[in-house]
């Protein structure tokens, strides 16, 4: 039983998440750092938001290996999934035409972010591709913080994405400020428990 749980969240999480990415596409506000890469690639290439997202996953999990980092079956799922059903809401999501519609795209993305987190991270069946080089770096380089690895990290790709055309605005602010909160309020109470052990607080993902 403890295993479908878990994998019943591996696979909730991540496709909510990918429900939470276009929300905020959606809201026009503003995307986590990320997300800003993906969408400032996906205009400059013409390829869907969706495929971009796994395709960076690709060169992202690849850099695991001089890390020495090894993935876990949701370290792959996350790599397949979150891509498509961030395709797939964007197809059946209309845009935001009045600015509340738009701050609700980009509130409820933000509150569905932190819940899909604590989803899939909770399931404890591996991080995303993005994450996993986070905490890789930071094993290799122990005297650099994870606070600092993420933040040198997330300002790269944020002013790659930025240069590409991605869209960076309130919501980015509003995503960065809001994101750890959320995730320490949900994670603890959706880690599934190792027996004998209590769920712990992770590092917050960058999918």
């Amino acid at each position: 039983m403890i295993l479908v749980r878990r994998v019943t969240q591996l696979l909730a999480g991540l496709v909510l998440y990918g429900a939470s990415m276009a929300l905020m596409i959606e809201s026009g506000l503003g995307l986590n750092p990320w997300d800003v890469f993906h969408q400032g690639l996906s205009e400059a290439t013409g390829i869907s938001f969706g495929w971009i997202v796994l395709l960076v996953g690709v060169p992202v999990l690849l850099l695991w290996i001089p890390l020495r980092q090894r993935p876990g079956v949701g370290t792959v799922a996350n790599l397949v999934i979150v891509g498509f059903s961030a395709d797939a809401a964007l197809a059946l999501l209309p845009a935001g035409a009045t600015i509340p519609a738009k701050v609700g795209d980009l509130v409820g993305g933000i509150l569905l972010n932190g819940f899909a987190t604590g989803l899939y991270l909770g399931s404890r069946m591996g991080p995303g591709p993005r994450d996993g080089l986070m905490t890789g770096v930071h094993a290799r380089f122990p005297k650099l913080s994870i606070r600092v690895i993420r933040t040198g990290i997330e300002l790269l790709v944020l002013g790659a994405g930025m240069l590409l055309g991605g869209t960076a605005g309130v919501g980015t602010i509003a995503y960065a400020l809001a994101i750890g909160p959320l995730v320490h309020l949900f994670l603890p109470k959706l880690t599934v428990p190792e027996r004998g052990r209590q769920p712990h607080i992770g590092a917050v993902p960058a999918h």
